[in-house]
């Protein structure tokens, strides 16, 4: 079991059985829950094949971690994924796609991350690129918030987050940073080439050194006495836009 994680929730568990079946090992459900919900959902942990277990709300919780676990919680399996910048790159170069990566810097809540996962899953992201300091890692809450994204969406913690925006500026992958002080818009930019958008968390914002490897800064319209948005809105907003833009 030392090698196994932790799923919990609708979302997380339901997007693990429909993607990767074989890697669970175990679901806890609350055997308290006879909803509608609930019996969908253990018909479709039967119709998988998974080892299904009755739990109740206090071991739910230990397993979890938390008590938001909706009655759910899930071992499972570690599955394959690219965890390097390179990987990622020459998987892209080689399908011939063209580069959508969100860059994060300082996001150190485990919510804000599962939801930026979860709109760059949306939005057709390629990966989500974070430095190893000051920044969350995958866990379960994260797991939770992203609603499966986790499991999908690469998440690429880097050693420098400076040295790898470079190294992405060597494969032609252009810079996009935000800052509320910057003039030009984030729909005044051509997003419709190799691109990855830099964001800061709310407060703090970007690095210092994190602006300066941007090839260019560009700020989000706000037009009323709110002067920031959630990291993970923010997210939404640019990314949306550069699907936007390549959908056009």
């Amino acid at each position: 079991m030392s090698s196994n994680k932790i799923l919990f929730g609708f979302h997380a568990v339901t997007v693990r059985l429909k993607t990767h079946p074989k890697s669970i090992s175990e679901i806890h459900v609350d055997t308290t829950r006879r909803d509608q919900r609930m019996k969908s959902f253990v018909e479709r942990v039967k119709e998988a094949g998974a080892k299904l277990i009755d739990s109740d709300d206090e071991r739910l919780a230990k397993l979890a971690g938390s008590p938001r676990h909706q009655g759910v919680v899930a071992r499972v399996q570690p599955i394959a994924m690219q965890h390097s910048l390179d990987g990622v790159m020459e998987d892209l170069e080689a399908a011939g796609a063209t580069p959508l990566l969100l860059v994060l810097d300082g996001v150190t809540d485990p919510h804000n991350l599962g939801a930026c996962l979860r709109v760059a899953d949306g939005a057709g992201a390629h990966a989500v690129i974070a430095p190893k300091d000051h920044a969350v890692g995958l866990n379960a809450t994260v797991a939770k918030v992203a609603s499966g994204a986790a499991e999908t969406v690469p998440y690429l913690m880097v050693t420098n987050l400076a040295r790898a925006l470079n190294e992405l500026k060597e494969r032609d992958v252009w810079i996009v940073g935000t800052s509320d002080r910057a003039t030009k818009s984030i729909y005044d930019v051509d997003l419709n080439r190799p691109v990855a958008l830099v964001l800061g968390a709310e407060g703090d914002g970007m690095r210092q050194l994190t602006a300066k490897t941007c090839d260019e800064l560009v700020s989000i319209p706000m037009l009323g006495a709110v002067e920031s948005l959630n990291v993970s809105v923010a997210s939404g907003v640019c990314l949306y836009e550069a699907l936007r833009q390549r959908k056009g």
